[in-house]
């Protein structure tokens, strides 16, 4: 029986929270540790016998607790969040129409408070709180996790002297520092940005290596103590030991509540690192926004033309307005992050899904189509709309099409708000509900409405794919009348057999999304501000009463298997291929205009509509991206896409050939780093139809 289990299993008679609370102490007490002096930091890390797991890992996988090699009558919340599900629902999410819940998504916790008052000001703050509501075992739980922080500190300074005792003399400075700090955080307040950064990444580390948020903020103090480029030199570590964990979401800038730019000497720093390194962790984003200097938009510039992909851009003057709309004020909106690849959250104020739930549009416009089949089951799973042949008009469709779509909000919303309750119930959080603002106020846990905001967040797939597909039907079976809705119907079930006419008059109508053509981006605007203003209507078991559930998309690595499940589209598109749109903007390959057209295109959706992130991709072409020239145009497309009311962008700086070489020589090309969607990562370690699709996307010219 490992550690956790065992404080897990300690006392029977302890409510959930305290036996998780047991299992984080026992878990601090034994876990094995050890300090690597080139990262300089102390941290908690997979060890060899691969007994270290992130907190989610080691209760909230789904499996129950191990005891013995055999799973303990102690079930996870995945094991009752599976027991709810009809047959029905478990082919829907098989065949990729949906998915909802499932685990407990990605933070952003309030690592700023932890360095400013340490575990004693949170102990001073729970005892304040504990007066007021009647939640015992909530700050119990707390507070023996904090106690476990502190075990762990205790532990690692110990084990820094005995290193100092028999390293090098330059070893030996690091592991006496690293004691030194020790002695003091987390448990008091930071004193300098070595002490800062070092009660920071213990935490961090702790917690499951998740999302730092908003760093070059609630760190640019303690940045500014001290010299400069030791400072840098101690960020360096921080940044091998991020590379080596797989760190998520690291935010960069942005502005506040008035409108003033934060970024720092910091800022610049992180950037320089970022191209210095090019390491694809943390996925680092930044946000911008009218005042934002015009060396941070120079320096993202060139930071992005390295190839790393990174950073991605936010643009606050979409992003705060859509947060205000859900009732948060500007105080907060401007304190968002991104979690995990690129969903929104209010730094350690919040629990707003990551991820709660997905849709693929595409699939429901073939359940519009088929009048419920599914294509690739061959099996009817959805509800019934009726005959599309009986429809007069494209609008008599399009109500079809809605319909199938708001069954399936209804559904994975359902199914979201089912793992939300057995998270809360079979999975709370102590250390989450320490680090995250409202649960010590209110006495409830993290998974349990004690944030401050809880909302939701519902992705979407394949949506250039339906504007296209609804945009040929239009064209071809409303407006000139060339093709009949039975012939479509039989075609789209039958993949075009007999029919390569059809097949290829809607894969060359020219009127493709991406290309600003006026009708389709009218299409779009329809069918984004029907599906998020839907989702709206709905609330999330987090908060029956404000948490508002939202849209985004954000496709990165799952594209290609709702492909693999999508029967042929009226787009010009076989059955079951991989190639759907990677983001909000062109199907790959489809954008034919170049930059400007994709970009005029997306400026059709309201993007304030989207409360989690709404990815655009673009990838450009290295020699000319490359260049002053080349900066400059792509800060001015990208100044002009953000004042036009753009959200997000991603941007790949590469050249078709090297993409091409890498596929037949992956050993050449190593370093080789690529945007996914919503992370970068090595192209080589992708999926060989991931890679395909970064290869079809088009490759524009500034």
């Amino acid at each position: 029986m490992g550690p956790f289990a065992k404080g897990y299993f300690e006392n029977e008679k302890d409510s959930t929270v305290k036996k998780i609370a047991r299992g984080l102490l026992r878990f601090a007490e034994e876990l094995p540790i050890d300090i690597d002096p080139k990262i300089g930091l102390a941290r908690i890390h997979r060890g060899a016998n691969n007994i270290v797991e992130p907190l989610d890992m080691r209760l909230d996988c789904g499996n129950g607790i191990v005891v013995n090699g055999e799973i303990d009558e102690v079930y996870t919340s995945g094991y009752h969040f599976e027991k709810t599900k009809s047959e029905n629902e478990k082919k829907l999410c098989a065949n990729k129409t949906l998915w909802g819940g499932g685990w407990g998504g990605h933070a952003n916790p309030d690592y700023g408070t932890l360095i400013r008052i340490g575990t004693d000001g949170y102990r001073e703050l729970i005892e304040k709180y504990r007066k007021i509501n009647d939640a015992d075992d909530h700050y119990d739980a707390m507070l023996m996790t904090l106690d476990a922080l502190d075990i762990i500190a205790e532990r690692f300074r110990k084990l820094a002297l005995e290193e100092a005792a028999k390293a090098s003399a330059e070893d030996a400075a690091k592991f006496n520092r690293i004691a030194e700090a020790l002695a003091v955080v987390p448990k008091k307040p930071a004193y300098d940005f070595f002490s800062a950064i070092q009660s920071f990444y213990l935490v961090f580390s702790f917690d499951g290596k998740d999302s730092p948020g908003l760093f070059d903020v609630y760190m640019s103090d303690f940045y500014k103590i001290g010299d400069r480029e030791e400072n840098k030199d101690i960020l360096r570590g921080l940044w091998l030991g991020f590379h080596q964990t797989r760190a998520w979401n690291l935010c960069l800038s942005g502005s506040d509540e008035n409108w003033n730019d934060l970024s720092s000497e910091l800022t610049y720093d992180i950037l320089d690192i970022i191209q210095e390194h090019k390491y694809h962790t943390p996925n680092v984003t930044m946000r911008v926004h009218r005042n934002t200097p015009d060396w941070v938009w120079k320096k993202a510039a060139e930071v992005i033309g390295s190839g790393c992909g990174m950073p991605a851009l936010y643009n606050d003057e979409v992003v705060c307005p859509a947060l205000e709309a859900l009732g948060i004020p500007p105080c907060d909106s401007h304190l968002y992050a991104m979690n995990g690849c690129n969903q929104i959250d209010i730094q350690g104020k919040s629990h707003m899904g990551l991820e709660d739930g997905e849709i693929c549009l595409a699939k429901c416009l073939e359940y519009a189509i088929t009048n419920g089949e599914c294509l690739y089951f061959n099996e009817k799973v959805s509800i019934e709309t009726g005959d599309p042949c009986k429809c007069e008009t494209f609008e008599e469709f399009f109500e079809l099409y809605k319909k199938q779509v708001e069954n399936a909000v209804e559904i994975t919303v359902s199914l979201s708000n089912r793992s939300q309750e057995a998270q809360a119930t079979y999975s709370p959080n102590p250390l989450r509900s320490i680090l995250i603002q409202g649960c010590i106020e209110k006495g409830k846990n993290y998974r349990s409405g004690g944030p401050i905001y809880n909302h939701g967040q519902i992705l979407t797939e394949g949506l250039a794919d339906t504007i296209d597909s609804l945009a040929s039907i239009k064209h071809f079976v409303f407006d000139t009348k060339e093709v009949t809705m039975a012939e479509l119907v039989d075609a789209i079930k039958n993949d075009y057999a007999g029919r390569d006419d059809l097949f290829i008059k809607f894969r060359k109508y020219p009127a493709k999304f991406g290309n600003d053509e006026p009708e389709t981006n009218k299409i779009a605007k329809d069918v984004l501000d029907h599906y998020f203003k839907y989702l709206m209507n709905f609330r999330t078991f987090r908060d029956p009463v404000n948490g508002i559930f939202g849209g985004g998309l954000s496709t990165f690595v799952r594209t290609g298997e709702y492909g693999r499940k999508l029967g042929a589209t009226a787009n010009g598109r076989h059955a079951f291929d991989i190639y759907l749109a990677d983001s909000i903007g062109a199907v790959p390959g489809f954008d034919k205009n170049g930059p400007t057209s994709v970009i005029k295109s997306c400026m059709n959706y309201d993007q304030t509509l989207a409360k989690s992130g709404f990815v655009l991709q673009l990838k450009f072409d290295s020699a000319l991206y490359n260049t002053e020239k080349g900066y400059e145009s792509f800060i001015s497309l990208a100044k002009a896409y953000f004042a036009n009311g753009g959200q997000q962008l991603s941007i790949n700086v590469t050249n078709s050939a090297d993409l091409l070489d890498a596929k037949k020589h992956p050993e050449n090309y190593r370093s080789l780093m690529v945007r996914v969607g919503g992370f970068s990562a090595p192209f080589v370690d992708l999926d060989p139809d991931l890679q395909d699709n970064i290869i079809a996307r088009t490759m524009h010219n500034v």
